[in-house]
């Protein structure tokens, strides 16, 4: 695709002139630690997205687990168990390089995202790893997070997405199973012709 130059917005001022400024309370809802409302969100949700940056670029991760899979260990810190997978470590290799994270947690039925921004540090400690042990398994690590940012992040995108409405959730058949789509990018990468 051939961009004009012309319409690519590349400095501040631009988007300023481009885009209206937020509403001071749009701004202004932004707190620095985790209050008794964060608390009891971060302790429903089943479901998180972690975001961060490294030499390679950008991973956005889902996590998830039982409500409040996360702990708020205090006003200032959260933390959050990475339990057994698929060790690819696309997220915690980029905290190697640069801690800066952010979480986008989900609530099923809840029309909003809550949103923790902070640094985070990598910890085996084995006490606090069997913390958070799950079918007699500890985590792999606990990320400790010094949390900077909090807030409710407007639920536009999932209220217009409909993602709670059962009667827009796509049947099985309608979508190729996760399999097809790992056998198929798994032949791309190894230059061979996928089986049925």
């Amino acid at each position: 695709m051939q961009l004009n130059p012309e319409f690519i917005l590349t400095t501040e001022d631009q988007l300023s002139q481009h885009y209206a400024s937020p509403n001071k309370n749009v701004v202004q809802k932004q707190i620095d630690h985790l209050d008794s409302y964060a608390r009891k969100l971060i302790a429903a949700s089943p479901f998180a997205i972690l975001g961060t940056f490294g030499a390679n670029g950008v991973d956005c991760s889902p996590k998830g687990g039982e409500p409040g899979f996360m702990h708020v260990e205090d006003d200032k810190t959260l933390l959050f168990p990475d339990r057994p997978g698929n060790n690819r470590l696309d997220g915690i290799r980029n905290l190697l390089q640069n801690p800066f994270l952010g979480i986008l947690f989900l609530i099923p039925g809840w029309n909003e995202g809550f949103r923790v921004n902070g640094r985070a540090k990598i910890s085996v400690d084995p006490e606090l790893c069997n913390r958070f042990a799950q079918n007699g398994q500890p985590a792999r690590s606990v990320l400790v997070i010094e949390v900077t940012e909090v807030f409710i992040h407007c639920g536009r995108a999932i209220t217009f997405a409909e993602l709670w409405n059962p009667e827009k959730q796509l049947k099985k058949e309608q979508l190729p199973s996760a399999l097809e789509v790992f056998k198929a990018h798994l032949a791309i990468t190894q230059q061979i012709t996928p089986t049925e």
